[in-house]
């Protein structure tokens, strides 16, 4: 197998470049040891996204009840999404703390750490009392559990997609790194398939009393199949190649005797490892995806079954069919994305979702049922997982190999705790006080806008020297 190297970009392909100065030979991986990242990084992302789906469905379906008391059918929605919210205040947090510890000791390490302390904590959501058993201690109990998930789940993607991008060849990044936003789908497909199912055979009052724990226990399945993947997965060669990486782990250049560190790891560490330019593009390319992602797989559900007093079901059915379709969306934005580039890609999707907010929310709030399916589809297709395919490739590809873990998991995760923790509770409230859909296309708007700017602004990064440990622009 060809190591991914920037000698495998052919002359002219978008972000070819010369080897860096500061690079080294990287180790050699097999197919199967690429087969196994690729299966490591779906599983855990997967199972992340399963873990928030899960909570986004029950959230707008019962959790309102279960956990929240208020006569106001409309407060106790806005108090469940504030809930979910705060899973993503911990996700920073975990993006420093675990993102620091891969780009010191390794990646497979601390994915390992990740997926354990994500899965458990969504088990234990589905054996918690509810509000009418132990009254304000069940929603206190809830937050506790949303904390530790998000502390775990904010490395766990970006680390999946650094994973993915330094195992990759260099014209296939795309499409391997894509398998993370797969990961997302599946997650999101297996949650909402669940939750169908619940609503068909069991009646409301089942559900209620003791069917809504099934999903969050029966995530335990996932997480150790994917432990177990993962304990046999080998390290980033991309890692291993590092001039700073010594016995597989970063050596401290500041306080070891100058003759016992080689000059090329002392120049590594001293290597520029930030620009403004490079946290505020990838700040924005977030923020555009995980503003949509809230405000479509998040609140959207909830809008349809309070506000638009849709058939619960059909709101899960919508989530479902969606992601069967972007089991192609995802692949074919990657392989596009290989072939033209991550820029060009990311301006032509996000200058679409921009365009195509107000026909879909028209046709979503028709009420007409093949009208709301694909006004759904179209603009979740469109405004989240062709971002995300994207997405899981670029930020890797704009940091330099230093910090790479580190720098893409506080950016991804700072720019969903201001766009995703915060705008399905900002939007259930405007709507609420307006009586209006306007404003959730608006928003959504706003978004697909930012990601736009920032793909204009952006510099071509496929294909770039990952060992670089400058960051691209």
């Amino acid at each position: 197998m060809t190591t991914p190297s920037t000698h495998d970009a052919a002359p002219g392909t978008p972000g070819s470049a010369g080897p860096s100065p500061l690079g080294a030979p990287q180790p050699t991986r097999s197919v199967a040891d690429l087969v196994r990242a690729a299966i490591s990084g779906w599983l855990g992302t997967a199972l992340e996204f399963m873990d928030f789906q899960l909570y986004s469905l029950a959230a707008a379906l019962v959790f309102s009840q279960l956990f929240f008391a208020s006569e106001d059918a409309g407060m106790a929605v806005i108090g469940a999404m504030a809930t979910y919210g705060v899973g993503y205040v911990a996700r920073p947090v975990g993006a420093w703390y675990f993102g620091r510890m891969g780009d010191r000791i390794g990646r497979k390490k601390v994915l390992f750490y990740t997926i354990v302390l994500m899965g458990v904590a969504t088990t234990l959501i589905g054996f918690l009392p509810t509000y009418g058993q132990v009254g304000l201690l069940a929603p206190a109990l809830l937050v506790t559990l949303r904390l530790l998930q998000g502390f775990g789940a904010g490395a766990e993607i970006s680390g999946a997609g650094v994973m993915l991008a330094e195992y990759a060849p260099v014209r296939r990044r795309g499409l391997v790194a894509s398998l993370v936003a797969l990961g997302t789908n599946c997650g999101t497909l297996f949650a909402s398939a669940i939750w169908a199912i619940l609503l068909v055979v069991v009646t409301e009052q089942q559900l209620l009393d003791w069917a809504w724990r099934i999903p969050f226990i029966a995530s335990a399945l996932v997480m150790v199949f994917a432990v177990w993947v993962r304990f046999n997965l080998k390290e980033s060669p991309v890692f291993e190649a590092r001039d700073d990486v010594v016995d597989g782990a970063a050596v401290d250049t500041a306080e070891a005797p100058e003759g016992e560190i080689p000059d090329e790891a002392r120049e590594f560490v001293q290597a520029r490892s930030l620009t403004v330019k490079s946290v505020a593009v990838a700040f924005l390319l977030r923020f555009g995806q995980a503003g949509n992602s809230g405000m479509i797989q998040t609140y959207l559900i909830s809008f349809m079954t309070v506000f638009l007093l849709l058939d619960k079901q059909l709101s899960t059915e919508v989530v479902i069919i969606s992601s069967l379709v972007a089991f192609v969306t995802v692949p074919v934005i990657g392989l596009l994305g290989d072939r033209y580039g991550r820029k060009t890609m990311y301006t032509i999707m996000s200058a679409v979702g921009v365009v195509v907010a107000i026909p879909c929310m028209l046709l979503i709030v028709s009420g007409v049922t093949w009208q709301v399916i694909v006004g759904y589809v179209i603009i979740h297709n469109i405004g989240v997982m062709s971002l995300a395919s994207m997405e899981n490739l670029a930020l890797p590809e704009i940091f330099g190999a230093k910090n790479r873990y580190q720098a893409t998991g506080v950016v991804r995760e700072v720019a969903a705790i201001v766009a995703t923790g915060a705008t399905p509770v900002i939007a259930a409230a405007i709507v609420a006080a307006t009586g209006s859909w306007i404003p959730v296309a608006v928003i959504i708007m706003f978004f697909s806008g930012c990601a736009l700017f920032a793909a204009l602004w952006m510099k071509e990064v496929a294909g770039r020297d990952l060992t670089d440990p400058r960051p691209a622009m």
